[in-house]
């Protein structure tokens, strides 16, 4: 693990850091509160953890590592920076925000400042708290998300096969989405039971988001096309 440091303005009052991105990322895990924002621009699946095989929730970005369709020539995103990007290179550690100097977001000197004249939190750090607060709070409701689900079997595999104007064919595996078909065969007390947990509405919102595969097809064949 890298060497942290705790943030404070005296030792960093000089630091710069990048924007978030994520530009060369194809997925990002995303917790409930980010849901309805997300999902306007990419499908949100579930995976599993590679080390516990505890699943999880994520936002696809791209068909393949590397690729992020959402981000512009100049690595840019537009309205779709994920928390878990926003606070990379930042960490709470106990009570205190802590950061790991040789991450790539402090590498250049000319980003924003970590501090304001009075040594108050910049709008760029600001940022980053509010993002690392509400990934704390999130990756809780996010288990219990899926907990729910689990217990109701409402999780399935999703296979997605795509095939591009270039002639490729990609095919995406280890991704799960929730069943359309188990959720309309809930009987009544399930059904009321999510909606006033919010369940529902973070299901629905999460099978809706599958319209964005295509969406994001049509961007690579796109890049592919030169356009």
């Amino acid at each position: 693990m890298a060497a942290l440091e705790y943030l404070n303005p005296g030792a960093h009052n000089d630091l710069r850091v990048q924007r978030a991105t994520g530009a060369e990322r194809h997925f990002a895990q995303v917790v409930p509160s980010e849901f309805g924002r997300i999902a306007a621009r990419c499908p949100i699946l579930f995976t599993k953890h590679a080390e516990t095989g505890a699943f999880y929730a994520g936002a696809l970005f791209g068909f393949s590592q590397g690729e992020n369709l959402l981000a512009s020539s100049a690595g840019e995103l537009d309205g779709a920076v994920p928390y878990d990007w926003e606070r990379e290179g930042f960490f709470i550690v106990g009570d205190d925000l802590a950061i790991d100097r040789e991450h790539g977001r402090f590498q250049r000197p000319d980003g924003a400042t970590l501090f304001d004249d009075e040594g108050q939190p910049s709008t760029a750090l600001r940022k980053v708290q509010r993002a690392l607060a509400a990934l704390k709070v999130g990756l809780e409701e996010s288990d219990a998300f899926v907990k729910a689900l689990l217990e109701l079997r409402l999780i399935e595999s999703i296979d997605i096969s795509l095939t591009f104007d270039d002639g490729q064919t990609v095919n995406l595996e280890g991704l799960y989405t929730i069943g359309r078909d188990g959720l309309a065969e809930l009987d009544d007390a399930a059904v009321v039971a999510l909606f006033r947990s919010g369940y529902l509405q973070l299901a629905q919102i999460m099978i809706e988001s599958l319209n964005q595969i295509s969406l994001l097809a049509r961007r690579r064949n796109d890049r592919i096309a030169g356009i």
